[in-house]
């Protein structure tokens, strides 16, 4: 009786362990696009801050979203728990501060002008050069920040993932989530401290005494900043993906259009394979786009009207 009550938690564990991979890959596949835009913001964050201590930023930064996690795994169990009819809206709230976010970013130019972002940047530049600023305060303020910042993204993800996991076990749900905002967590700022120190590498290795290591330095001088543009427009691009995608599987008869003219695109000669895979990608990308002008026109005028 004791060895089949083993071979049976066993099997209880394994199973759970499965179920936990298979939707931990199924969630990591959803939250891509916040992955995308995470990088992207994080690393702008430690713009201005000193060469010397741009690690220690990424470290104070990652040690805040761990305890942004935190708070916001618990809370996202005891939604499930307690008022499970709320994760639909709150995924509904997420996609579209998602489609908002990726507009935003596209309709910046038009929102500020290129004056403010030349006097931001500025300002940054003096507080690094200048002595009598404290460093040590500055610093902090930009933790802050980016600690702020990874809240709301962490949230998306976590609201993401809840909804990928809703109606499953609740031992399932805690080792999906705990995985997700781990594996977000060291995968994101793991990434993000290679990536601030691109330039340091290219030029460690362009003073190398190897042509074939200058080569290389000043070949990662010169893609460090292109790389940051990739990430900002993949990030973006996804954004609107996820986003519509998330905002029209909540509305059902969006949902089930979306389907019918997949399914219909299929039957086209030669390209029906990839149209059928292509066109719900394609609609829910501009149902994204469209829905993300929509909440950005109204937070620009109650702005505006605020003011």
């Amino acid at each position: 009786m004791a060895g089949s009550s083993l071979l049976a938690l066993i099997d209880d564990i394994a199973t759970l362990l499965d179920d936990v991979s298979v939707l931990t890959k199924v969630a990591t596949r959803k939250t891509a696009g916040v992955l995308g835009d995470d990088l992207a913001l994080n690393a702008q964050q430690v713009t201005g801050v000193a060469a010397d201590r741009e690690l220690p930023v990424v470290w104070a930064v990652m040690l805040g979203s761990l305890r942004n996690k935190a708070i916001l795994v618990p809370a996202a169990l005891a939604i499930s728990a307690f008022i499970p009819w709320a994760v639909t809206p709150l995924l509904m709230i997420g996609g579209a501060f998602l489609c908002y976010e990726g507009f935003e970013k596209i309709a910046h130019k038009y929102l500020h002008s290129a004056q403010e972002d030349e006097t931001h940047h500025a300002e940054l530049v003096q507080a690094v050069a200048n002595p009598e600023v404290d460093l040590v305060a500055f610093e902090r303020e930009r933790i802050r920040g980016a600690i702020r910042t990874d809240f709301i993204l962490s949230a998306e993800i976590i609201a993401i993932t809840l909804g990928t996991v809703a109606g499953k076990s609740f031992s399932t749900q805690v080792g999906v989530l705990v995985g997700i905002a781990l594996l977000m967590t060291f995968g994101v700022y793991g990434l993000v401290a290679a990536i601030v120190k691109l330039d340091d590498a290219g030029l460690w290795l362009s003073r190398r005494a190897s042509d074939a290591q200058q080569a290389l330095g000043r070949g990662i001088l010169v893609a460090a900043p292109y790389l940051m543009k990739t990430l900002s427009i993949l990030g973006t691009a996804a954004m609107f993906l996820v986003g519509g995608g998330i905002l029209t599987h909540g509305v059902h008869i969006v949902d089930s259009w979306i389907k019918t003219s997949a399914h219909a695109s299929g039957a086209l000669p030669a390209v029906g394979g990839l149209a059928e895979a292509l066109v719900p990608m394609i609609l829910n990308g501009v149902i994204g786009v469209v829905a993300g002008a929509i909440v950005v026109a109204v937070v620009t005028g109650i702005k505006k009207l605020r003011a």
